[in-house]
């Protein structure tokens, strides 16, 4: 990283400095001043704030890269009463997001033409709070669009290998075998990737059936309906598909550190494939599931422990690129059944608003990571995995993004805290252990725990730097 020489330093002039703030850069930790001009970081020393026309004090706490959010599902248009651009954004920029990668779905209709890509892409830029870039879906039957939708500034394509939708027109559905490997040919062509839900959906779906006809709707029947070898075997299947068809592949939300192994050995083998874990499969564990209720109920499911530990171990390792929310929020009438069949609830976590402050408590006060692993995880990793040009990072040209964090602050998360449409978390009445204390986007304080959100949305579209090619109305103004 650049730093600028002290006679540089005193000749320039700054819209803002950030000063007292231990200043997390991609090498370093470093009691530093950061200088900010249009919206980027020009300077990292010290005695800058004599030459600014404002200053913020970040008193003593760390000053963190705004984080990177690479799965965030936004529910907007056709669901916008589960979670819309201006509640989501404003729950992330309270979290210490400053940029998130939506995914195709649970809008309605789900983004997989480029037309609903260009209206969806519209409405973000109208309402979200922060930055934003946007996965194309691969469904049955839209192979025509993938091109299309690359063109229109797609950072990539999701597709589910596991059952998904309703029979509702315009629902996101999965793929099959066939479809997927005539997608990852597509996709390909692009030169984009393609980023899967991986669990085997025979298994699962028959497994749940063979539970219900049975009576057995418990919290432990809905895990044992999704144990960790229909992931591993997914993450196989697509593995060899891709390597077919020659696709660069990211797999979302691994529960498991099998999965991860897989995703190791094919890489070191020379193929082209990343993947995610989520912050709850390093946090919760079906023990917790059981304790906290649907809340809890996602897909992948909850581990064990064991499981958990496992995971654990692939992430320090350095083998995971991203951690990220998987922020899928619903109604709470959705997380509720009055026959309490745990089958027939909502499963998605909502916890987009926790992904720093949790994610430090469990991963740096636990000794687990390195604060410079811990961010690599949440912004930079993220930010070069989905080419977000100038994201990710407290470097001297990058956008002047930054999460302050207070890691001796402790907080009870309460629902009245909370900027979700339906203010509802398995996180609600757990202590974490560090706080977000405010949030900066490309220079403009966007979040500050005694204020909260501050100004008018703000985000601005983010084209993949990666991408071939784009039309040149795909880029906001």
């Amino acid at each position: 990283m650049p730093i600028l020489l002290r006679k540089e330093l005193l000749l320039m002039k700054y819209d803002t400095v950030i000063r007292n703030g231990r200043v997390v850069t991609p090498m370093e930790i470093i009691e530093s001043e950061v200088g900010i001009s249009e919206g980027k970081i020009v300077a990292i020393g010290s005695n800058l704030a004599a030459s600014a026309d404002s200053v913020i004090d970040a008193h003593g706490q760390l000053v963190l890269p705004g984080m990177v959010d690479a799965h965030v599902h936004i529910n907007e248009p056709g669901r916008s009463g589960w979670e819309d651009y201006n509640t989501g954004s404003k729950a992330l920029a309270a979290g210490g997001t400053t940029s998130m990668v939506v995914m195709p779905l649970n809008a309605l209709p789900a983004r997989t033409t480029q037309k609903d890509f260009e209206a969806q892409r519209q409405i973000a830029a109208s309402k979200s709070y922060i930055d934003f870039a946007l996965y194309g879906g691969l469904v049955p039957g839209n192979l025509s669009e993938i091109e299309k939708m690359a063109d229109s500034g797609a950072a990539g394509f999701k597709a589910f290998m596991a059952t998904t939708g309703t029979d509702i027109p315009g629902d996101f559905k999965n793929v099959d075998d066939y479809e997927l490997f005539r997608g990852m040919q597509a996709i390909a062509k692009t030169g984009l990737r393609l980023s899967l839900h991986a669990e085997n959906a025979v298994l699962t779906d028959r497994l749940a059936e063979e539970f219900e006809s049975e009576g057995k709707t418990s919290i432990q029947d809905y895990v044992d309906s999704r144990p960790p070898m229909v992931e591993v075997e997914a993450v196989r299947r697509a593995l060899y598909l891709a390597r077919q068809a020659g696709c660069k592949l990211h797999f979302v939300h691994l529960s498991t550190g099998e999965a991860v192994r897989e995703v190791v050995k094919a890489r070191n083998e020379g193929q082209d494939v990343t993947c995610e874990t989520c912050v709850h499969y390093l946090t919760l564990t079906v023990d917790d599931f059981k304790k906290i209720g649907p809340e809890a109920k996602c897909s992948p499911a909850l581990r064990t422990k064991d499981v958990l530990d496992d995971l654990w171990k692939m992430v320090e390792s350095g083998a995971v690129s991203a951690v990220t929310s998987d922020h899928s929020p619903a109604p709470l009438s959705m997380k509720q059944d009055p026959d309490n069949n745990i089958f027939n609830i909502w499963g998605g976590i909502t916890g987009a608003q926790n992904n720093v402050d949790l994610f430090y408590d469990v991963a740096v006060k636990s000794g687990r990571l390195s604060i410079l692993e811990f961010t690599k995880l949440i912004a930079q990793g993220p930010a070069e995995l989905f080419g977000l040009k100038n994201k990710g990072q407290i470097s001297i040209g990058y956008d002047a993004d930054f999460t302050f964090l207070d890691p001796d602050q402790s907080y009870i998360e309460k629902p009245e805290d909370l900027y979700y449409k339906n203010p509802h978390s398995a996180y609600i009445g757990r202590k974490i252990n560090a706080r977000v204390t405010q949030t900066i986007l490309r220079g403009k304080t966007i979040y500050t725990l005694k204020g909260g959100i501050v100004g008018q949305s703000k985000g601005m579209f983010l084209l993949n730097s990666k991408n071939r090619k784009v039309n040149a109305n795909a880029v906001n103004a």
